[in-house]
């Protein structure tokens, strides 16, 4: 048997701890307007192309240098 390096030891009042720190968190949040959406949104979306043209450049590098110093 694989033995945890600590012990866990979960108890109502540390379940109610975990909870009532979640809430105080959401109470503070707040809807965004359209604005800060809209400008979340692009630039999650810019970061995603980018990542993607990143990754699309190192396929294309792997797959087709071996054929170029091949030749």
């Amino acid at each position: 048997m694989v033995e945890l390096p600590f012990e866990m030891n979960v108890t109502k009042e540390s379940v109610g701890q975990v909870i009532r720190a979640h809430l105080r968190v959401l109470k503070l949040t707040k809807k965004p307007s359209r604005e800060e959406f809209l400008t979340i949104a692009k630039v999650a979306g810019i970061g995603i192309l980018a990542v993607g043209a990143i990754g699309f450049i190192i396929y294309v590098l792997l797959t087709m240098l071996p054929q170029w110093v091949a030749k």
